[in-house]
């Protein structure tokens, strides 16, 4: 039996997904950079359903106008629907690579009509993966990527690089090489240029695989982990706080996700693994300790978890 091509194994992917998550949607959006990826997921994907492409012109480099203007036709040529260009405007906050991440789903956020397809590939989840690792985070982070968090779809994250630039050279279609990609400035550039292919050298290969599988057993964990903190969390519930003798009685790492929950649901914001075993500490290593500050979505204050009488509460102080 003949191997299946490129388009073919992509197209395998995006129907495989649909059927899975999105089978009752009669059309979908696309994220399109006019990169190889992305290229070659809009390919694909308008010849499966009504399919609108979405452009976002961050307005970082020279040029980024006309290459949006590209990707609108090449979109238009490959057959979707429609094909529109959204231009942001990208700050500081968490540096150019988080800030223009950010940015760009925010705008996707805005626009989209139906399902988002990102075109993130197997690859994309191992640097996610080591990312997560690096920065100690916690399995929440180590997990990577999920395939399905609506709006947002990811049919391509069992499927390696390789194959969208096969997939582009396939169709005869020339994508656009964003300069950052190989600009060792940015971190991710580094793990996709230098850590990963060492990894695969010192340990025999399919390293980029393993971590892809780390990441969809860690997901079902934490899924799980987030389904019992969900049950727990109304009893630990005492009007804006939470009960330290309730979550006193919780299973570790339940009790963790319920405190991760009520930071989030009160304005916390960038919440870190080690900012959560500070509040966890209020309950399970009391000495009478001060509060434990988290940030918040307001730049000019931050948020303060403290115990007081028995219960976690949570209140703002100027910045």
């Amino acid at each position: 039996m003949d191997r299946q091509g490129p388009v073919a194994q992509l197209r395998a992917a995006v129907e495989g997904f649909a059927q899975a998550y999105v089978a009752t949607a009669e059309q979908w959006c696309v994220a399109l950079s006019g990169g190889p990826d992305s290229l070659a997921l809009t390919a694909v994907a308008a010849q499966l359903r009504p399919t609108t492409a979405c452009i976002v012109d961050h307005g970082l480099q020279p040029g980024s106008a006309e290459i949006a203007e590209t990707a609108r036709a090449q979109a238009l040529g490959l057959g979707c629907v429609d094909a529109q260009v959204v231009c942001v405007r990208v700050g500081n906050e968490g540096g150019p690579e988080a800030a223009a991440r950010a940015a760009r789903y925010a705008a996707l956020g805005a626009y989209h009509i139906g399902p988002m397809l990102l075109a993130h590939t197997l690859d994309d989840q191992a640097e996610t993966v080591l990312l997560g690792l690096g920065r100690g985070s916690g399995a929440r982070s180590i997990a990577g990527m999920r395939p399905h968090d609506p709006p947002w779809c990811r049919p391509l994250l069992g499927e390696r690089r390789a194959t969208t630039h096969a997939a582009c050279r396939e169709l005869g279609l020339t994508a656009w090489q964003d300069p950052h990609n190989a600009d060792p400035r940015f971190t991710r550039t580094r793990l996709r240029a230098e850590v990963l292919p060492l990894l695969e050298e010192v340990l025999g290969g399919g390293v980029a695989e393993a971590l892809a599988r780390t990441a969809i057993a860690l997901r079902e964990d934490t899924e799980l982990i987030d389904a019992l903190a969900a049950a727990a969390l109304p009893a630990a519930t005492e009007g804006t706080g939470l009960q330290v003798r309730a979550l006193a009685g919780l299973p570790d790492p339940v009790r963790r996700r319920v405190i991760r929950g009520w930071l989030l649901a009160g304005g916390a914001t960038g919440l870190t693994d080690k900012q959560i075993r500070g509040v966890d500490a209020l309950v399970t290593a009391w000495r009478g300790q001060g509060g434990v500050a988290v940030g918040s979505a307001l730049r000019n204050e931050r948020l303060i978890a403290a115990r007081r009488d028995g219960v976690l509460a949570m209140h703002r102080e100027p910045v």
